[in-house]
C-alpha cells in the first residue's frame, strides 16, 4: 500500500486477496491470509489445536465435574475442561427418522430470505426439535464456560457453524448460507455479552490506543489523503461523508457479526455515493480507500478494534472471505492498518511537518481556509441577524400603523352611520310633513266642492 499524490492511497487488488492465492479476501489481522487459510495454518503449526468437539447428535458433553475444580489455577482449569469435553459421551439418542428429516428440510426450503422471525418459528416447531436442542445445548455450554480463552471460544463457535451446516448439505450453497446467517444471529446475539471484548485478550487496551491514535490525527484533511473533492465543499455545504460516518458509528450498537458487517457495507455504500456526487470522474478503489480512511478518522468509532475482532472471530467465514461484505471489511481493515502506521511521507509531508502537526504547532492551510470560511459565514449570519431585527422593527411599526388606521376607519364608519341615521330621521320627518300637508289640501278641496254643491242646490 502506498500514497499517490494525485489519487490518494493506492492498493492493488492482489494486496486485498489472500497471500495463499486461494482467491478469497485476506485480512491484516490474519497476516494477509483469509479465514480458511489462517485456521488451517493454526492447526498445522506445532501441536494440533485442542478443541471441544460436539457429539454426533450435535450436543456437547456435560460439565458436572467443572464445579468441583473452578477455583484451581487457570492453566489446570483449561486442561480440566479439555478432558471433560473429551470424556465419555452420554448414552446415544435414537437416530432421526428419514421422514422427520425430510419434513424439517422441507420447512427450511420454504423460508423467505432475511425472514429471521420465520426461521425462529420453524426452529421451535416440533419437527425441528432436534436442531433446537443442539442450539440450546451449545448456548448453555458456552455460557457455562464463558471464561475460556476467547480463541478457544471462537474455535467452538466455528466448529458449531460447520456441524450445523452439514445438516443441510443437500441444499444449494446460497440457501445454506441464508440459513447459517440466521443461526449466527441466534447464537451470537445471546453470546455477545460473554465473548465481546473478552477478559482473556487485550482488545480493550487496543481500543483505547486506536482511539488515542485517531484523536491525535484530527488535523488530517481530505486533501492530504487524496480524497477527490475540494475542502471548501466540506466547509460550505457540509461533509458529504456524514451518512457514512453515522453508519460506521452504529456498528458498536449491533450484536450479531452480520449486523456489524451490514453497518460496514452501509458505510461503504455511502462513501461511493458521496464520491459520485462530489467528483466528476467515476470513483475507483483508490478513491474509496482514501475516503474510508477519512471517514474512520472523522468518526473515531467506539471500540473499533473489538468490533472488528468480534466479526473475525465469530462471524461466518464466507462473509469475510468473499462477496461485497468481505471486500468492504477487508478495505476497513486496510484503512485501520494505514492509520496505525500513518507517517509524514504517507501524507506527502516531511517528518518535521508531520511532527509539527502532531504537536499542534502547525495548522493545515486547508484548515485555515475552512476557519476563514466559517468566520465569513458567521459575519454573514450577524449581518443577516441585524437585517432581520430591522425588518422586525419595521413590521412592528407597520402593524401599529395598520391598527391605528383600522381604528380610524371604524371611527369614521361609526360617525357616518350616526349621520346616516340622523339624515334618515330628517327625511322621514319631512316625508310625514309633506304627507300631512297633502292630506290637508285634499280635505280643503273636498270642503270647497261640498260648499259649491250646496250653493247650486239653493239656486244661488
Amino acid at each position: 500500500m502506498w500514497m499517490d499524490k494525485q489519487r490518494g492511497i493506492r492498493v492493488s487488488q492482489e494486496e486485498l486477496l489472500c497471500k495463499n492465492a486461494c482467491g478469497y479476501y485476506g485480512n491484516p489481522a490474519w497476516q494477509g491470509l483469509c479465514s480458511k487459510c489462517w485456521r488451517e495454518r493454526a492447526r498445522a503449526a506445532g501441536t494440533p489445536r485442542e478443541e471441544i468437539r460436539p457429539r454426533s447428535d450435535g450436543t456437547l458433553p456435560t460439565f458436572s465435574k467443572f464445579e468441583e475444580k473452578k477455583n484451581i489455577e487457570k492453566g489446570r482449569r483449561i486442561n480440566t475442561v479439555r478432558k471433560l469435553f473429551w470424556g465419555s459421551p452420554s448414552p446415544p439418542k435414537p437416530q432421526e427418522s428419514s421422514e422427520s428429516r425430510a419434513n424439517v428440510l422441507k420447512a427450511y426450503e420454504n423460508l423467505e430470505p432475511g425472514d429471521f422471525t420465520g426461521f425462529l418459528k420453524i426452529l421451535r416447531s416440533p419437527p425441528s426439535q432436534r436442531l433446537q436442542s443442539r442450539c440450546t445445548a451449545f448456548l448453555n455450554t458456552m455460557e457455562a464456560y464463558h471464561d475460556l480463552p476467547v480463541q478457544k471460544q471462537s474455535d467452538l463457535v466455528q466448529d458449531f457453524y460447520q456441524s450445523f451446516a452439514e445438516y443441510f448439505s443437500s441444499f444449494p450453497e446460497a440457501q445454506v448460507t441464508q440459513i447459517m446467517e440466521h443461526v449466527e444471529k441466534l447464537i451470537m446475539t445471546r453470546l455477545h455479552k460473554w465473548v465481546f471484548c473478552h477478559d482473556s485478550c487485550d482488545d480493550e487496551q487496543k481500543d483505547l490506543a486506536l482511539q488515542r491514535r485517531i484523536r491525535s490525527l484530527n488535523w488530517v484533511t481530505p486533501q492530504m489523503l487524496g480524497v477527490p473533492f475540494p475542502d471548501e465543499k466540506v466547509s460550505v455545504t457540509g461533509d458529504p461523508f456524514l451518512p457514512a460516518i453515522t453508519a460506521i458509528i452504529e456498528m458498536d450498537a449491533k450484536r450479531a457479526p452480520q449486523d456489524k458487517l451490514a453497518c460496514v457495507s452501509k458505510c461503504s455504500q455511502h462513501v461511493f455515493e458521496a464520491l459520485s456526487r462530489s467528483n466528476s470522474e467515476p470513483a475507483n478503489a483508490d478513491d474509496f480507500l482514501s475516503s474510508l480512511v477519512y471517514v474512520v478518522l472523522k468518526a473515531n468509532p467506539p471500540r473499533l478494534h473489538s468490533n472488528m475482532q468480534y466479526v473475525i472471530r465469530f462471524g461466518l467465514p464466507h462473509s469475510l472471505m468473499a462477496g461485497e461484505s468481505g471486500y468492504y471489511f477487508t478495505n476497513l481493515s486496510c484503512a485501520v492498518a494505514f492509520i496505525e502506521k500513518l507517517d509524514g511521507p504517507a501524507l506527502s509531508l516531511s517528518p518535521e511537518e508531520f511532527e509539527g502537526y502532531m504537536l499542534g504547532q502547525r495548522t493545515p492551510c486547508a484548515l485555515n481556509r475552512r476557519q476563514q470560511v466559517i468566520s465569513d459565514t458567521q459575519n454573514l449570519l450577524e449581518d443577516l441577524k441585524g437585517r432581520q431585527e430591522k425588518l422586525d422593527q419595521g413590521m412592528d411599526a407597520l402593524n401599529a400603523q395598520l391598527q391605528k388606521w383600522v381604528q380610524e376607519v371604524h371611527s369614521q364608519l361609526d360617525e357616518t352611520r350616526s349621520q346616516f341615521v340622523l339624515a334618515q330621521k330628517e327625511i322621514t320627518a319631512q316625508k310625514e310633513v309633506l304627507l300631512s300637508t297633502q292630506d290637508n289640501k285634499e280635505e280643503s278641496v273636498l270642503v270647497l266642492e261640498d260648499q259649491d254643491g250646496g250653493l247650486r242646490e239653493t239656486g244661488c
